[in-house]
C-alpha cells in the first residue's frame, strides 16, 4: 500500500496486469483505513483499489485501467450515486445505502458491525456519526439514480439505517442492477462479519463486468442441496 495525498492505494501483485480501477468512497465516521482490509483483499485479485475521503475533486488520471468501478459506503454512497458520473464510471457499487433515520449513543457501533476486528479499526472513532442524518434532498437524487451503467447494490438484512422498499424500488427502476442483501449483515455491509462473502460477491461483479454489459455471471448454479 502506498499514500497519496489523501487517498490510500493498494496495487496489484506484482508481475500481474491489473484488470481494473476500484474507487472507494468511506461514509460518516470512516476514514481512508477503515477499508485496508477491504482494498488488500480486492487487490489481490489484481485490481488498483483507490480509498479516497472525498469524490469532490477527485481525478483517477488519464491513464486509469478499466473498468473503473467506484464503491461508495454509507454518505459515500450517496456521493458516489448523486455525484459520479462525472468521472464516467463503467460500473457502480452502492455499499449500506442510507434510508434516513439515525442511531445514537452506545447503539452506534452496534449499527455499524459486529466484527471484531472492525470494531478494533473504529475504536478511536467518536461516536455520534450517525446522529444527524443526512439531507433529504440528498438522499433523493440519490434514490432517483437512473445511470445505465451496472450497479450492484448491498445492503445487510440486519442494517437499522437501511430503507429496503426503496433499495428494492431503487434496483427494479436502475437499467442494469442486482439487489444483493446480506444475511446478518449491518450498516457497515463491506467490513461486518460476512466480509469475505461479500468481497467474493463484489470480485464476481467485477469479473461480470469485465465481460461487457449487461454483465453475465461466469459461475451458474446447475443444482444445490444448500
Amino acid at each position: 500500500m502506498t499514500r497519496e495525498r489523501s487517498f490510500a492505494v493498494y496495487e496489484a501483485p506484482a508481475g500481474l496486469r491489473v484488470r481494473g480501477t476500484i474507487v472507494v468512497v468511506p461514509g460518516r465516521g470512516e476514514a481512508t483505513l477503515s477499508y485496508q482490509r477491504f482494498g488488500k483483499r480486492l487487490a489481490a485479485d489484481a485490481y488498483r483499489v483507490l480509498v479516497v475521503e472525498d469524490l469532490d475533486g477527485f481525478d483517477p488520471g488519464s491513464d486509469v485501467v478499466r473498468p473503473l468501478v467506484l464503491v461508495g459506503a454509507d454518505l459515500g454512497a450517496v456521493r458516489v450515486a448523486v455525484d459520479g458520473d462525472r468521472l464516467a464510471p463503467d460500473a457502480v457499487v452502492l455499499a449500506g445505502l442510507p434510508g434516513g433515520g439515525e442511531v445514537t449513543g452506545d447503539d452506534e457501533l452496534d449499527a455499524r458491525t459486529h466484527c471484531p476486528t472492525h470494531r478494533g479499526v473504529l475504536a478511536d472513532v467518536d461516536p455520534g456519526a450517525f446522529a444527524t442524518a443526512i439531507e433529504a434532498e440528498l438522499l433523493h437524487r440519490a434514490y432517483a439514480r437512473a445511470s445505465g451503467v451496472p450497479h450492484l447494490l448491498l445492503i445487510g438484512d440486519a442494517d437499522p439505517l437501511a430503507d429496503h422498499e426503496a433499495l428494492a424500488r431503487l434496483a427494479k427502476a436502475l437499467p442494469v442492477a442486482r439487489l444483493a442483501v446480506v444475511r446478518g449483515a449491518h450498516h457497515d455491509v463491506l467490513n461486518d462479519l460476512q466480509h469475505r462473502s461479500v468481497a467474493a460477491e463484489i470480485v464476481s461483479f467485477l469479473e461480470a463486468v469485465r465481460e461487457g454489459t449487461p454483465p453475465r455471471p461466469l459461475v451458474r448454479v446447475e443444482s444445490s442441496g444448500w
